[in-house]
């Protein structure tokens, strides 16, 4: 056995280069909340006869769920089809008790943005836009309100490890609007601690016409949500093996102990 292999990256080594099937490191989180839209909830498209769509939130397909089956760790959807980071923090999770001391997870995984930026046209704002003192005075644009999730996860569980997903490359005229999300996230993860960037923008296969065709129809495929799943816990893998000393006492989140004065 080639214990390297599993105490650091290797050099030159991008976030996708090594695909976990068993859920490598991102195992350690025994609770795991995923926040996102209808690509967090496995939701499939279906058709009746006279060609009408009716759209089905089938959870069990969702990739956080193909995470927790590969991890063995409980995972919690806070998620439904159309949702937007707006709805999460005015009426979704109060509507749900998702602030609620029972539902806290030792890491969250946040993928919102294509409903907000594309389905609503909400301005995605900037970092400026955010407080990072207090939530409440967070401009309301896109920025305003996925921050206000972060900081309302800080202040409920402050040990958590937050993991932000950004959308892939379609390579077409929308790619400008996803780098600027990416953009967004990235800034995201420097003024807040323990935040991860999940960047999807740069290193997930595009997601041109061809993967399409193979891993979706209208919405992901069961394959689609599968291969989604492989992909954020491997990136999720990558970065605890790259940053071991940030991940040390997570067994320690949600409690008052620590394994010594550096209290991350």
């Amino acid at each position: 056995m080639n214990v390297s292999e599993f105490m650091s990256v290797k050099e030159n080594e991008k976030p996708l280069d090594r695909i976990v099937t068993d859920g490598g490191f991102c195992a350690i989180f025994r609770t795991i909340a995923c926040i996102g839209d209808s690509l967090s909830s496995g939701e499939f498209e279906a058709m009746d006869e006279a060609g009408n769509k009716s759209y089905h939130d089938t959870m069990e397909y969702s990739w956080g769920q193909f995470i927790g089956r590969s991890c063995g760790s409980k995972i919690y959807n806070f998620s439904r089809g159309g949702m937007t980071a707006k709805e999460y923090v005015e009426s979704f999770a109060d509507e749900y008790g998702l602030w609620g001391k029972d539902k806290l997870a030792q890491a969250y995984i946040i993928a919102l943005g294509v409903n907000d930026i594309f389905g609503m046209g909400m301005d995605i704002g900037a970092i400026s836009d955010v407080d990072p003192d207090d939530y409440r005075n967070n401009t309301k644009t896109f920025a305003g309100y996925y921050a206000q999730i972060i900081q309302r996860i800080k202040i409920l569980q402050p040990r958590a490890r937050i993991f932000l997903v950004s959308m892939p490359k379609e390579g077409n005229e929308s790619d400008a609007k996803r780098k600027a999300h990416r953009d967004l996230l990235e800034d995201f993860t420097k003024v807040f601690k323990k935040t991860y960037h999940i960047d999807l923008f740069t290193y997930s296969p595009l997601q041109d016409e061809n993967f399409r065709n193979t891993f979706w129809h209208g919405h992901m495929t069961p394959a689609g949500y599968l291969l989604s799943a492989r992909m954020i816990e491997s990136y999720v893998d990558y970065i605890i093996r790259k940053n071991p000393e940030e991940f040390k006492q997570v067994g320690f989140i949600g409690t008052d102990l620590y394994y010594s004065e550096e209290k991350f």
